[in-house]
């Protein structure tokens, strides 16, 4: 699926997320927030100039999130930044609660802040025996696909890592060695545990 698909998961499936991003203390601190809109430039949420969610934002620029529905869940993390009441007004018509808890006159304590760079995975195990998997870029973030891999060169082809494999996503090509497909995979490491060569390792 592409980015804006996720996006759009995040927003119109999801809309209620948790975000973290650090407190004074250099701790994590962590806040359900609304997400409001989606395009392809990103992703829309808002808060009260007042609050130390609003602070943070505007020092660090930076948020992890993770939002889940129906044993689906997204997880994102990248950079953020104010655009005022950019969009205020397209929020209120999209998400028309909005209205009852800022009432016209008192709609100035808001501005709206843009994620519009970073990297994002989904995660469904709505069917258990076969878990999905998939990773997505938004804006200029660079990417890598995170998870083990198996360096051919390396496999000698004793085929043990299948037989630990809880999902069963690890195969052997036609040279003999093991590959794994990532859009399967837990990641619980089980493979590079057993591995007799260390065949296996994992990108972070």
């Amino acid at each position: 699926m592409d980015t804006v698909y996720y996006l759009k998961m995040l927003v119109k499936d999801f809309h209620s997320v948790v975000m973290a991003t650090l407190n004074d203390e250099g701790r994590p601190e962590t806040r359900v927030i609304d997400l409001m809109l989606y395009d392809e430039q990103g992703l829309y949420f808002l808060t009260a100039k007042g609050k130390n969610f609003y602070h943070q934002l505007q020092e660090q620029g930076y948020i992890s999130l993770s939002g889940t529905r129906d044993k689906q869940a997204v997880r994102f993390d990248g950079f953020v930044r104010n655009i005022g009441q950019e969009k205020l007004a397209e929020i209120f018509i999209e998400n028309p609660y909005m209205a009852k808890i800022y009432p016209e006159n008192t709609r100035q304590a808001l501005e709206v802040f843009q994620i519009y760079q970073g990297t994002g995975e989904y995660f469904d195990i709505s069917n258990p025996s076969h878990i999905e998997r998939d990773d997505f870029i938004l804006g200029d973030a660079e990417t890598h696909a995170c998870g083990y891999r198996v360096n051919e060169d390396a496999c000698i082809g004793c085929q043990k890592c299948l037989s630990v494999c809880p999902q069963h996503c690890i195969s052997i090509r036609p040279n003999g060695k093991a590959v794994i497909d990532r859009h399967h995979c837990l990641s619980c490491g089980r493979c590079a545990e057993i591995c007799p060569v260390q065949a296996i390792t994992k990108s972070i």
